[in-house]
């Protein structure tokens, strides 16, 4: 057997994190989302009162440790950088603008992280790698996630070099099956880890 891992989790954050991201629980936003060398999640990211879920954010977590920093593109059909540097000679405050963006609970929340709200064309190149690293390049570095009771899957169980592909019979035990999650076999997010438990189960269940 492998050792079994609970995954697709919701991930906590720290309190002065979560101070930052408060008025934010409930918002869900479409987003990039990744992890170490994790691939790239273009699904919803979610806030919530202990941290992140949504689609986004349960498909990295199956990559997520404890330490990790988790990158998350909060803008993932523009480029911040371009749109600012195209309206620079606006006087439009940067609020205003990124309201055409983003919801205003979530405005107010990127002005508080980014600390002013200058009219654009007041905005310093500087201002602008600010804020383009903020939305686009947004680091946050979970605690951990909410256990076993959130959990949509488990990673690990029968070393599947030990069954039949055809049959899900164990190789040196005539009579013995496993299928579904107990056997070492995860997929993402999607109905994937359904199909495999339907699969398995056929595969056993018309060998007999």
């Amino acid at each position: 057997t492998h050792q079994a891992n609970l995954l697709h989790l919701p991930l906590t954050l720290s309190p002065n994190d979560l101070a930052i991201f408060k008025n934010l629980s409930g918002i869900s936003f479409l987003s990039e989302v990744n992890v170490n060398q994790s691939p790239i999640f273009k699904e919803n990211t979610l806030f919530t009162h202990r941290g992140l879920s949504g689609p986004a954010i349960l498909q990295v977590s199956s990559y997520f440790k404890v330490g990790n920093t988790i990158k998350i593109n909060m803008l993932t059909n523009y480029n911040i950088k371009y749109e600012l540097i195209n309206n620079h000679h606006s006087t439009k405050l940067l609020s205003n603008f990124l309201h055409q963006f983003f919801s205003t609970r979530l405005v107010n929340s990127l002005i508080n992280i980014i600390q002013f709200d200058k009219q654009l064309s007041q905005i310093s190149n500087k201002d602008i790698e600010l804020i383009n690293g903020i939305i686009h390049n947004l680091h946050l570095k979970p605690t951990g996630t909410l256990g076993y009771k959130k959990a949509e899957v488990t990673k690990g169980g029968i070393d599947t070099n030990a069954l039949s592909s055809k049959t899900m019979e164990v190789n040196n035990q005539s009579g013995l099956y496993f299928i579904g999650e107990v056997v070492d076999v995860t997929g993402w997010l999607g109905g994937y880890n359904f199909q495999w438990a339907w699969a398995s189960a056929y595969a056993a269940a018309t060998s007999l």
